[in-house]
């Protein structure tokens, strides 16, 4: 029995706060909160099993989150806030005592930087506070991870090959939308592409490299090289690694669109002047695009984020393909959203269930390939997440 704080209340805050309410015996009291209360209260009041209690907090303030804490005294908090709030709600937890995990490395407001290194920073201090933080828990960052550390657990010596593969085979039937946050989700495509191969980076201009893709019970998909942080802890965590690569599909509509919005300096993250105001135009774009907890309704398709690995065992070289589809209209049925939100946010809520049961709980701050899978991949399914395998058999990503 143990309290969770879970701070943000967009549509992966709904969906971990739906999860969480669904697993009593762990999850005995609930609190969220975010800077909009009402937001949270919307939450609550849908989640009819379950009293959740909500309250308002400004997550970049570290004395208000801290005054937070210790008025319920919770035994985790789960960060679904911003990126850009990472540091200071790590801050909080460090000052009270309290594990901490999120879905999504630490980013600096004013400069597209996706890196761990400002996470990675707080190892000491959480080691000595004995407390433990869960970096990157959702699903790319999270259960890729996960897949990985499964994968070279039990089917290799070495792994020396890795491609994730993500596809989003939905259909939201609006005329422009992003799936998760605009401001995050269009910072991170239209950075450089980066790829880990022969014990370095290799940089690409962004969006440059593409090819399809097939995806299990959707067929061929065209995917780009992104560049995803989890390849950063990845690559160090697994060094027999000859290269790593990130792979995302999305449709010609949407890339001309976003060529428009670049072009036009919709995507600057660099504030201008406009009315005597300064503003910056990719946050102005956030505030007219759809809100991404809005597209559930409707949303028809399915997701396939997998991970494609070849290596060696026993001297003989071997494939391995794990993945997991996610049908949109299935998860608005369960919890009111769309299989991006409900794919990120059922790993966290399982990632703090094991931290609780002291299954993935150890002093310090950690990438979740770090701790044993097992626990997790004989869970996952069971909370809404099946995984299917497919080995010694051609990746598709090679074809």
């Amino acid at each position: 029995m143990a309290k969770v704080l879970i701070i943000g209340a967009g549509g992966v805050g709904s969906v971990v706060t739906h999860k969480c309410a669904a697993v009593p015996e762990v999850f005995s009291e609930i609190i969220l909160a975010s800077r909009n209360k009402e937001k949270c209260d919307k939450i609550a009041a849908s989640i009819k099993t379950r009293q959740i209690i909500t309250e308002q907090v400004d997550a970049d303030n570290v004395e208000e989150t801290i005054a937070l804490i210790r008025k319920y005294n919770p035994d985790i908090l789960i960060n679904v806030a911003l990126p850009y709030q990472d540091l200071a709600l790590m801050d909080a937890c460090l000052a009270t005592k309290t594990h901490y995990l999120d879905t999504a490395n630490y980013e600096p407001r004013d400069v597209a930087k996706f890196e761990y290194k400002w996470q990675w920073a707080y190892r000491e201090r959480y080691r000595d506070a004995g407390i433990t933080a869960v970096l990157g828990c959702g699903f790319d960052p999270g259960v890729t991870g996960i897949y990985t550390a499964y994968a070279a657990k039990h089917y290799f010596d070495e792994i020396h090959y890795l491609d994730i593969v993500d596809c989003n085979a939905g259909d939201h039937g609006k005329a422009f939308a992003t799936n998760f946050n605009p401001e995050i989700n269009i910072r991170e495509i239209t950075q450089n592409g980066r790829y880990w191969e022969n014990g370095k980076w290799v940089e690409t201009p962004p969006l440059a490299i593409h090819k399809p893709i097939y995806y299990p019970n959707i067929g061929e998909r065209e995917s780009y090289l992104l560049y995803h942080e989890e390849l950063e802890s990845l690559t160090l965590n697994f060094p027999t690694l000859k290269r790593a690569r990130f792979w995302m599909t999305f449709g010609e509509k949407y890339i001309n669109t976003l060529n428009v919005l670049q072009e036009v300096g919709m995507t600057r993250i660099d504030p201008i002047l406009y009315e005597g105001k300064e503003i910056v135009p990719l946050q102005f774009l956030k505030a007219v695009l759809p809100e991404p907890a809005s597209l559930g309704e409707g949303y028809k398709g399915e997701t396939s984020i997998g991970c494609q690995i070849r290596g060696i065992k026993d001297g003989k070289e071997r494939t391995y393909y794990i993945w997991n589809n996610c049908n949109h209209e299935e998860v608005f049925k369960e919890v009111g959203a769309q299989a991006v939100s409900y794919t990120t946010g059922v790993p966290a809520m399982l990632g703090a269930k094991l931290v609780l049961q002291n299954k993935w709980k150890k002093p310090g701050v950690f990438n979740v390939e770090e701790f044993d899978p097992d626990p997790f991949m004989e869970k996952i399914g069971f909370y809404g997440l099946p995984w299917n395998e497919e080995i010694d058999k051609p990746l598709p990503v090679e074809k």
